[in-house]
Parts: C-alpha cells; structure tokens; sequence
C-alpha cells in the first residue's frame, strides 16, 4: 500500500471527498466523518481529552488546498481549515473499513 500513488482527487462540496489511487481503488469519504477526524493538532488533541472535534450534524466543504503528493487540506463551512490529510493516512483508513476513526499514523 506504500507504494501507491494518487491519481485524482474529486470534492463533492455538500457531499464527499474521492480519491483514486494507481491500484484501481477509489476511496469515497464522507465531508461529516473527515470534519469530525480533523488530524490538525487542536482536534486530535479535543479528541484525546474525550470532547468531539466538530459536534456539527453537517458541514460543507468551501474548498480544498493540494498538498504536493502528500495530502490535501479542507476549508469548511464552519471556518475550520488548518487540517492536512495524508493520502496514505486517508488509504489507511479505507482499507481498515472506513469505521469513522481516522487512521493515525503508524
């Protein structure tokens, strides 16, 4: 899984994020579970202590910043946007079963 690479990205604003990876997988994430998995430092650490990231029922995406071949950060509707996800933290955690926890990094 190390070895695969991000072949196209696509953000449904109100909906999901997609990634497309060169192994043939797609993985579809939804935008609630994402906000809610914010690996930003103030999130994992409101996390940590036992409090949700975001309490919100909903969120949209207002855009999405590429970060080179590592990751993508979101700007949400709740002005949030200082987190990146890694694409191989994003793979890790499909391929774990998309279980609404973030993959950490091993």
């Amino acid at each position: 899984m190390s070895n695969v690479q991000v072949i196209d990205v696509e953000l449904e604003r109100q909906l999901e994020l997609r990634v497309a990876y060169d192994d043939g997988v797609t993985c579809s994430f939804p935008l609630l579970a994402l906000r809610q998995a914010c690996p930003c430092a103030t999130c994992r650490g409101r996390r940590d202590d036992g409090r949700e990231a975001y309490g919100g029922t909903s969120i949209e995406a207002r855009g999405a910043e590429m970060h080179g071949n590592w990751g993508i950060s979101i700007e949400w509707s709740d002005g949030h946007s200082t987190g990146i996800y890694p694409w191989t933290h994003l793979r890790a955690w499909w391929d774990s079963g998309l279980d609404g926890q973030y993959a950490r990094p091993r």
